[in-house]
């Protein structure tokens, strides 16, 4: 992979968060091409409780400083970046007060989720977009981890199918077991709407829960991983008819190989 350009998004990272199968793989997959010599980037949301200080992160002010439309309200971006020690890696933080200063990341102290868990996820998905734009790194391949991620393939097929800079990127979302019981806001098909997204792109968010969200991330990506070992029966018949290239399930001490080749013969 050396040389290639790999921007991976997760809703997790550690060790800004806790581990867990989404946190892990997506410091472990960066790693691992970053060794072979690839190019790479990270963007995950600033969540409230990650320590700013601990962590050293700073305010990239060429960066910050636009509104994201979301829902027809302006939302300011605020970017932040921070390095992995000792990997040399850079990690780049979507922020804004409205949506990421509360003090955990998917649900509140009581384990109720966030009423606008919709909307933070489409700003993540913009904000990493433009962010990129800014940058004017153009990636080889995407790769989608954690569902708060799973609108920027939506965004990327849709919203900036356009834009010159992505024309050849291609989309990878891996899909994980990890879910959440709620559903999130009915009106979530309808933002997505008003941003010009057609609704056969996204009919599933209809009832807005875990498995329809990743199931339009799927519909919307270039290729699937399945991240998790026990993925719903469901989740896993869709993949496998989806007429995607899809990597099965593989262990964590076999995935470097398994990655990079079907990066390389399934993806570019």
């Amino acid at each position: 992979m050396k040389d290639k350009r790999i921007l991976y998004v997760s809703s997790e990272v550690v060790p800004y968060l806790a581990e867990n199968e989404v946190s892990l793989m997506s410091y472990d997959a960066p790693k691992m091409i970053n060794d072979q010599g690839g190019q790479i980037r990270i963007f995950m949301p600033r969540y409230g409780n990650i320590n700013e200080r601990r962590h050293q992160l700073h305010e990239v002010i060429r960066l910050s400083g636009m509104n994201l439309v979301v829902n027809d309200l302006d939302m300011p971006l605020i970017i932040k970046v921070a390095s992995i020690p000792k990997e040399r890696i850079q990690v780049y933080f979507i922020d804004n007060d409205e949506y990421f200063k509360r003090k955990s990341t998917f649900a509140d102290e009581d384990g109720v989720m966030y009423p606008d868990n919709d909307e933070r996820a489409i700003f993540f998905a913009k904000g990493v977009v433009e962010t990129v734009k800014k940058l004017n790194w153009v990636p080889d391949i995407i790769h989608v981890h954690g569902w708060l991620a799973s609108m920027l393939p939506v965004y990327m097929k849709h919203y900036y199918k356009n834009e010159a800079l992505f024309s050849e990127t291609k989309i990878v979302t891996s899909v994980y077991s990890e879910s959440f019981s709620e559903t999130l806001d009915v009106e979530m098909i309808n933002k997505v709407k008003f941003d010009g997204v057609p609704h056969e792109a996204i009919a599933d968010l209809e009832v807005p829960n875990y498995e329809n969200i990743l199931k339009t991330a799927v519909l919307n990506s270039d290729a699937v991983i399945i991240a998790s070992n026990n993925l719903s029966p469901s989740l896993t018949k869709f993949i496998e008819s989806s007429n995607k290239p899809f990597l099965p399930f593989t262990p964590k001490d076999g995935f470097a190989e398994a990655y990079t080749n079907f990066y390389n013969n399934q993806v570019l």
